[in-house]
């Protein structure tokens, strides 16, 4: 296997483990409708992965963080997430605000709704694009 093959391998493990953060936050809303922050949290993952997936192909060192629009920055030329920056605050919000009690209002079921829809949005943008690159089936 060449160098370009275990990068391309890799960096579409990365978005296979996106889209299982998605496939669970998608039962998990139909399932489990007690637990959106849960959905949430999954949500925030699977774009970061998306994202990574990206740095892992162009060869950019991944950094251990987990603000979407500091990676979305870090893409390079060429690339581009359709969502704002607004969008991707929202959703790096999840990062934290859901796996740990605190001072800020509990996940609700339209939370939950918004940053599944918002994931999904930053993966199909990447796999389009990785598609267009020949690396992902039709």
């Amino acid at each position: 296997m060449s160098s370009s093959d275990a990068v391309e391998n890799e960096a579409l493990r990365w978005l296979r483990y996106c889209d299982d953060d998605l496939d669970v936050a998608s039962r998990l809303m139909v399932n489990s409708p007690t637990a959106p922050r849960h959905v949430c949290w999954l949500s925030q993952q699977a774009a970061e992965k998306a994202l990574k997936a990206v740095l892992v192909l162009e060869e950019v060192e991944v950094p251990y963080i987990h603000d979407l629009n500091a990676l979305r920055n870090l893409l390079p030329d060429g690339w581009s997430i359709p969502s704002t920056r607004q969008e991707l605050s929202a959703l790096t919000v999840w990062s934290t605000q859901t796996r740990y009690p605190g001072g800020w209002p509990e996940a609700t079921d339209s939370d939950a709704t918004t940053a599944l829809s918002q994931a999904r949005s930053v993966r199909e943008s990447i796999a389009a694009q990785f598609r267009s690159r020949g690396l992902l089936a039709e």
